[in-house]
């Protein structure tokens, strides 16, 4: 019952918050509606005691009742439909913007790498659109509480056995509970396959991987793996839905019966002279209204507990995303002045036992370009996402000017990096909101945008869209624009020189979807933004990449190899010691050779 109670206090409390005035126009109509039901009882009891005794006056203002009673009931319901919908748009669309606050609310990303988390995510998203009718839910069962109330009184009125039937009400409810049950541990456990036959449905209907997957025959496999998690997930879920509905079939089978008894009372009572035919027509009426409002409540309370359970996993998001308060943020420094130390940094990611990074103790001066050098997975990306705020190390510390970059505003720090990351997004949107999103206030300057496009070489890609600026990219959500991978990564090298007086220029692996005319065009205009940041603000400038005729051009190499520093220094020094880097660098040499 706490997750009931969970659904009902959520639900009320944001449709307070959203539109008090609203909620309580529907309510009222609602509840006008439900009470017209009991009303309509007594009056019909009344009309056919009157009906009998020959009062025609009586009788006729009686059916007038009766006509505006059954009005009243059949039309309060609509009415208040009118208002209660809209309000459960809204409350939809609020709890979609609490997942997208608690998915990238915080400044870490630890807790995007947690399976449990992506698990329970998937559930959210999958069942936050079913609580649009979850408040029409909260509003029906208030009504029909109060609704059973009053008819248990009338029912007491009659015979004082009759109060008890709102009572077999129970078991079908404790029942239903227990159905709900079921199905929701069946769907936390089928989540992991759910989301791994959506990922492989995706794989095999998107336009950027089925290309590959022809090619190497391999759609049909797709298709095999995708239907078999698809279907490990849907026999989970099915024989769960077979054993609630088996749950609540035995609860109603014990209302029927108390019903039925009910019913046998007053019969006898009636045959027995102790009550009127007027008392025979309320107990059908009223215990009709009882039936319904118990198949009612139990389908309602289903949706409730479901909706409650949504909380619930809302909340267990929050606790996985929440992160402990640290000290106040200090702003981020106008300029870079010495750079940036780390500190016996080590770190590994969320239920990993390995450290990605081990004890990395490194000075990155500040205004100097810096190359990132090593074989795949020697934790380069993972020492950028460090230096981005994106972690926190998990011992050691990380130095901006002398200031640990936790004890920085996050916002501040973020606002001033460029980031050019080896998995840039590809923003199916206009091409305007594609750079501008590198700086929000920038978003209607078309001059900015303009230089920030001609800085990346990404002319052609303005020339193409139909409608400039304005024009949207890609085929996702529209008749867009289409572009190459290397057009995709000339528009996120725009963003990144769309920021204002950087501190850190970070770009890893900017040249890999293009060619080496390309490349060579890109680090020409990357160094020319590099040098005026240098000059504005001492920024310092960060790259990976595996091309050692880019690397060589550093002023420092860091050669990272299991996690840790191996070496460090310029080219021509790395090459005398004989180390690493020269065993790589002659590797690639021989190859153009």
């Amino acid at each position: 019952m706490t997750t009931l109670f969970t659904a009902v206090r959520t639900l009320l409390v944001l449709a307070h918050r959203l539109d008090r005035r609203r909620l309580h126009t529907a309510a009222l109509l609602l509840l006008v509606g439900l009470l017209a039901t009991p009303a309509m009882a007594l009056l019909l009891r009344e009309f056919t005691d009157s009906a009998l005794d020959g009062a025609v006056a009586t009788t006729a203002w009686l059916a007038v009742g009766v006509a505006v009673a059954l009005v009243l009931e059949l039309s309060m319901g609509h009415f208040a439909h009118l208002f209660y919908f809209e309000l459960g748009e809204q409350q939809e669309t609020a709890l979609h913007q609490q997942v997208l606050a608690v998915s990238n609310g915080t400044r870490g990303l630890e807790h995007l790498d947690s399976a449990e988390f992506a698990d329970t995510l998937t559930l959210v998203r999958e069942d936050v659109s079913r609580t649009r009718a979850s408040l029409e839910a909260v509003l029906q069962i208030c009504g029909l509480a109060l609704q059973a109330v009053i008819t248990t009184v009338i029912l007491a009125t009659v015979n004082p056995w009759l109060a008890l039937l709102p009572l077999a009400a129970v078991p079908p409810v404790l029942v239903a509970d227990r159905a709900q049950a079921v199905l929701d541990r069946a769907k936390e456990r089928s989540a992991e396959s759910t989301r791994l036959s959506r990922h492989l449905l995706a794989l095999a209907t998107s336009g950027h991987s089925v290309p590959e997957a022809r090619l190497a025959g391999a759609e049909g496999e797709l298709m095999r793996l995708q239907a078999a998690a698809w279907q490990r997930s849907t026999d989970l879920l099915r024989r769960a839905a077979l054993r609630a509905a088996a749950l609540r079939a035995g609860g109603q089978l014990l209302f029927a019966l108390a019903y039925g008894g009910g019913l046998w009372l007053v019969i006898r009572q009636a045959l027995d002279g102790a009550a009127g035919a007027g008392d025979i027509i309320l107990v059908i009426a009223l215990a009709v209204q009882v039936s319904v409002q118990v198949a009612s409540g139990l389908g309602l309370l289903a949706m409730l507990q479901g909706a409650g359970r949504t909380f619930e996993r809302l909340d267990r998001l929050r606790a996985m995303a929440a992160e402990e308060p640290g000290p106040a943020s200090r702003p981020a420094p106008a300029r870079l002045e010495q750079g940036i130390r780390l500190e016996s940094v080590s770190f590994r990611y969320p239920g990993s036992d390995r450290d990605v990074l081990a004890d990395v103790s490194l000075t990155l001066p500040a205004g100097a370009t810096v190359a990132l050098v090593g074989e795949n997975g020697a934790g380069k990306s993972t020492l950028v996402k460090l230096l981005c705020g994106m972690y926190r190390p998990t011992s050691g510390r990380i130095l901006v000017d002398g200031t640990d970059l936790n004890d920085l505003d996050p916002a501040q720090w973020s606002a001033r990096i460029a980031p050019l990351f080896q998995d840039f997004a590809r923003l199916e949107l206009p091409l305007r909101e594609n750079v501008g999103v590198g700086r929000l206030p920038a978003l209607h300057d078309d001059p900015a945008l303009r230089e920030a496009i001609a800085e990346a070489r990404a002319e052609r890609v303005l020339d193409r869209v139909p409608d400039g600026l304005d024009g949207l990219l890609g085929k996702g959500y529209g008749d867009g624009a289409e572009l190459s991978g290397g057009q995709w990564q000339l528009l996120g090298l725009a963003r990144c020189l769309l920021r204002e007086d950087p501190l850190l220029m970070l770009l890893d692996e900017p040249a890999s979807a293009l060619d080496a005319a390309a490349e060579h065009e890109l680090f020409q205009r990357f160094t020319d933004a590099a040098d005026r940041a240098r000059s504005d603000s001492g920024s310092l400038t960060l790259f990976i990449s595996h091309r050692f005729s880019t690397v060589r051009s550093a002023d420092l190499i860091v050669v990272l190899e299991n996690g840790t520093v191996h070496e460090h220094g310029s080219h021509d020094q790395l090459l005398a010691r004989r180390g690493l880097y020269a065993e790589l660098f002659e590797l690639q040499a021989r190859a153009y050779r």
